[in-house]
């Protein structure tokens, strides 16, 4: 839906942000799935969080959902997603510049969008009793779970760190609250992944961690519609 700006040149007349230049057009289109990655993810996982049998969200992670016979569904939500946010990646580099993290940012966005990918492609290892008929416990780690949780382990870290790269960036444009807000969510997101790290398995863990991966989610939409508003075509 296109929406109107009024500019002084044109003395009180309207424009449409459909009248954008073309290279204008590709950042709004690359930021829009910034916008629409998180809300992707977390319906999609929700979704299956309530209707797959043995799933306790309280004591499995939501990337144990690529397991079983309809493990395909978060396989493909995880990879829908990562690709989104690397599209997302490019189109934040593109707002961003000039500035200041205006590199490193998308660079740490599109490394989390991969990171997923591969989570979808090296699935974690069942465990705790899930799929239905699993031992209950931590059970053994496979090769394939071993990658599992390497690319986890990147991809949050790299997610984290661009928390804080953005915070710079809205704290050199004098937009304090958006600095803060980064900030918070790069601190609670490491404290939940860090909870899960060291106590897998633990509901309070889990939950802390669930909590932390929607926060940063949101966070993610919330800076794409910001970055999308702001990107207009040059004068």
């Amino acid at each position: 839906m296109a929406t109107t700006t009024r500019t002084p040149e044109t003395h009180g007349t309207t424009r449409t942000h459909n009248d954008c230049d073309p290279a204008t057009r590709v950042t709004r289109s690359l930021l829009g799935y910034g916008v629409l990655a998180g809300p992707f993810y977390v319906s999609v996982a929700l979704a299956q969080v309530f209707t797959r049998d043995g799933f306790d969200p309280a004591v499995h992670q939501w990337s144990m959902l690529a397991l079983g016979d309809h493990g395909w569904i978060q396989v493909a939500n995880l990879t829908l997603t990562g690709l989104m946010l690397v599209a997302f990646a490019v189109g934040l580099g593109r707002a961003l510049t000039p500035g200041r993290g205006a590199r490193w940012a998308p660079r740490l966005v599109a490394a989390y969008g991969i990171s997923l990918v591969a989570a979808g492609a090296f699935r974690a290892d069942a465990a705790y009793g899930f799929p239905v008929g699993t031992a209950e416990g931590p059970g053994d780690i496979s090769w394939h779970g071993m990658l599992h949780l390497a690319a986890g382990a990147v991809g949050f870290t790299c997610l984290a760190v661009a928390c804080f790269v953005l915070a710079r960036r809205y704290t050199a444009d004098g937009r304090l609250t958006w600095a803060v807000f980064s900030r918070i969510v790069g601190v609670v997101f490491l404290a939940g992944f860090g909870a899960v790290a060291v106590g897998a398995g633990a509901a309070a863990a889990n939950l802390a961690f669930t909590a932390a991966i929607v926060l940063v989610f949101g966070w993610i939409t919330a800076v794409a519609l910001d970055r999308y508003r702001r990107t207009v075509s040059p004068s």
